[in-house]
C-alpha cells in the first residue's frame, strides 16, 4: 500500500507549563477527509499551526508524500504542499488590498512571481480562481469591504490555487450560507476525486455527515477517538466534551411573551431603497432570531439598530420612545449592545494596546460611566472580570490574560461577557456562534437563555440549526426584509 500523504507521528508541543498536545498520531490517506473535532482548548488550533508551519512541534515526526516535513514558516508550507484556510481570516489576508491581489498573495510571496505582472494578467488569473469556486464579487474592490463570508472564500479560493497534497480547513462553512456551503462540498468531493487529503476541522454535523470519511477526536491535546463512516456524529460529541450533549434549554409555548411590553418596534422600516417595507415588535424577555443567508440584510438590520448603520425609511422605537441612534456610542449610552460577527475586528483589541487583556476588553464600553473622573481603577476591572470568567467558565488564569492566547471559544465567551456587564435594554448578537465548538454553544445558549429575561434580544444566525436551539421565534430574511416567521418548535411560514 502507498504511504499516507500525512503522517504525524508523538507529536508534542508545549507553552511554558502548559501542555498543548500530547504524544499525537495522526495519518491521512490520498482522497481522505478527515474531520478533526475537540471542545475549545483540545489542541485542535496548535495542531493545525504546526501542520502550517506557524508553530514547530516540540517533539515527534511529520511525513508529507513520504519525506520528512518541517516547514520553517507558513509560505514554506504552502510551497510543500500544504495550504491552509485559518479560521482568523484576519491573519492572512491584507483587507486594503484588492480581491484580486489577495488572492495571488501566495504568488506574490513565495518567490515564484516575475518582478512586475501587468494588471490584465493578475485579473485573469484572479478571475479564473474565484471562478473555480463560484466567487462572484468585485475584484477590485478592498477586500476589507467584504462580507465575512465573501472574505472567506476568497482564502479558500487563494488555498486551492496553489495545488495542495493537503488542505487543512478550519471552521470553513462558519460564515457561509446552506447554498455556499454546498458549493465548498463539491469543491472538496472534487479534490477527493484527485487525490488531495483534506483535513477539515468542524463540529457541524452537515460538514461532518457530507464530508467526512473519519472523525478524530482531541481532549486535552490527545486523541481520544478515531472513527470511520457511518459517523456516530452525537457519540463523538460525547468523546469530545466527556459528558451526553443535553438541550439547552425548553422552547417556551408559542406567545409566551405576548402579554410583556415591547422593547423594540420597528413600523415601515426600509434598510435600503431596494427593499420592502417591515414590521417587527420584540417583546422583554424574548429570543428572536433573525435567520438568512449572508447578503440577506440581516447584519445590516443589527448595524441599523446600533447606530453604525441608518435605515433608508421608517419608524424604530424603543421602550416606546422614538429610536434613531447616530453612533454605536449612542446605543451604548442608551443600553442598547452588539456583538460584531468579527471579534477580532469589533472586540479585542492588538496585543500593542496596553489595556488588550480580559479586564480591559469587558471594561472598555463603560470606561466614562464607570470611571467619571478619568482615572482607571483596576480593582473595579479585575472584578468584573473575574465575575465574568466565573460566570461564562472562560479557561484562562485569569483577568490579565490577553484574550488573542486564549481559544476561539473562550475569546467568545470574553466578547459577550463584555456585553453582559451592564444590564441591556436590547442585546444584539450577529453570528454569536461563529468558530466555537458545540459544547461552548450550549453553554452560551444557557446563558443568554438564563439572563434574557429584562432585556430583549435579537441573534443574527446564518444557520437555522443555531437558530432553532436559541430562540423563542424566527423571522426569516432574504433581500432586507422578512419572508417567513416562526416560534422555535414550528415550521416557518410566509406572512
Amino acid at each position: 500500500m502507498s504511504s499516507p500523504v500525512l503522517q504525524a507521528a508523538g507529536i508534542g508541543k508545549r507553552f511554558g507549563a502548559s501542555v498543548a498536545l500530547d504524544h499525537i498520531d495522526l495519518a491521512i490517506d490520498a482522497g481522505e477527509v478527515v474531520a478533526l473535532m475537540g471542545a475549545n482548548g483540545a489542541g485542535k488550533s496548535t495542531l493545525v499551526k504546526i501542520l502550517s508551519g506557524v508553530y514547530r512541534a516540540d517533539r515527534g515526526t511529520l511525513a508529507l508524500r513520504g519525506a520528512p516535513f518541517v516547514p520553517s514558516s507558513p509560505q514554506d508550507a504552502v510551497r510543500r504542499g500544504v495550504a491552509t484556510v485559518h479560521q482568523a481570516i484576519a491573519d492572512i489576508v491584507v483587507p486594503d488590498l484588492p480581491v484580486a491581489d489577495n488572492l495571488l498573495l501566495d504568488q506574490f510571496c513565495g518567490g515564484t512571481s516575475p518582478w512586475y505582472v501587468p494588471a490584465s494578467v493578475r485579473r485573469a488569473e484572479a478571475a479564473r480562481r474565484a471562478a473555480r469556486i463560484g466567487l462572484a464579487v468585485d475584484l477590485a474592490a478592498p477586500l476589507g469591504a467584504l462580507p465575512l463570508a465573501a472574505q472567506q472564500q476568497v482564502t479558500i479560493a487563494r488555498a486551492l490555487a496553489t495545488h495542495p497534497a493537503l488542505l487543512i480547513l478550519d471552521e470553513p462553512t462558519a460564515s457561509l450560507s446552506a447554498g455556499e456551503a454546498d458549493r465548498l462540498f463539491d469543491l472538496i468531493g472534487g479534490l477527493r476525486d484527485e487525490g488531495v487529503a483534506t483535513l477539515l476541522v468542524s463540529h457541524r454535523e452537515r460538514d461532518l455527515r457530507r464530508m467526512a470519511d473519519r472523525v478524530v477526536v482531541l481532549s486535552d491535546g490527545r486523541v481520544v477517538g478515531d472513527a470511520r463512516s457511518p459517523i456516530d456524529f452525537h457519540a463523538a460529541l460525547q468523546t469530545m466534551i466527556g459528558r451526553p450533549l443535553q438541550r439547552s434549554h425548553e422552547p417556551p409555548q408559542s406567545g409566551a411573551h405576548a402579554d410583556r411590553p415591547a422593547v423594540l418596534s420597528l413600523r415601515g422600516l426600509r434598510l435600503s431603497s431596494a427593499s420592502a417595507p417591515f414590521d417587527l415588535d420584540v417583546q422583554r424577555g424574548e429570543v428572536v432570531a433573525i435567520a438568512g443567508p449572508v447578503g440577506s440584510g440581516k447584519s445590516r438590520l443589527a448595524r441599523t439598530l446600533f447606530g453604525a448603520s441608518f435605515a433608508h425609511d421608517g419608524l424604530m422605537t424603543l421602550d416606546g420612545v422614538r429610536w434613531q441612534p447616530r453612533s454605536p456610542a449612542d446605543a451604548i449610552r442608551a443600553g442598547v449592545f452588539m456583538l460584531g460577527e468579527d471579534r477580532r475586528r469589533t472586540t479585542l483589541f492588538p496585543d500593542s494596546v496596553p489595556f488588550a487583556t480580559i479586564a480591559g476588553t469587558i471594561a472598555f464600553p463603560f470606561m466614562s460611566r464607570w470611571f467619571r473622573d478619568g482615572f482607571v481603577r483596576t480593582r473595579r476591572e479585575k472584578h468584573a472580570a473575574a465575575e465574568a470568567i466565573e460566570r461564562f467558565g472562560v479557561r484562562c488564569r485569569g483577568a490579565n490574560d490577553r484574550p488573542s492566547h486564549l481559544s476561539g471559544g473562550n475569546q467568545q465567551k470574553v466578547a459577550l461577557a463584555r456585553w453582559h456587564a451592564e444590564p441591556a435594554r436590547l442585546l444584539l448578537l450577529d453570528e454569536p456562534f461563529q468558530g466555537i465548538d458545540v459544547g461552548a454553544r450550549a453553554d452560551i445558549v444557557r446563558l443568554l437563555r438564563s439572563s434574557a429575561s429584562r432585556r430583549a434580544t435579537l441573534v443574527f444566525v446564518s444557520d437555522l440549526d443555531e437558530a432553532l436551539e436559541v430562540a423563542d421565534r424566527i423571522v426569516h430574511f432574504d433581500h432586507g426584509a422578512p419572508v417567513a416567521r416562526a416560534g422555535s418548535s414550528r415550521s416557518l411560514h410566509v406572512p
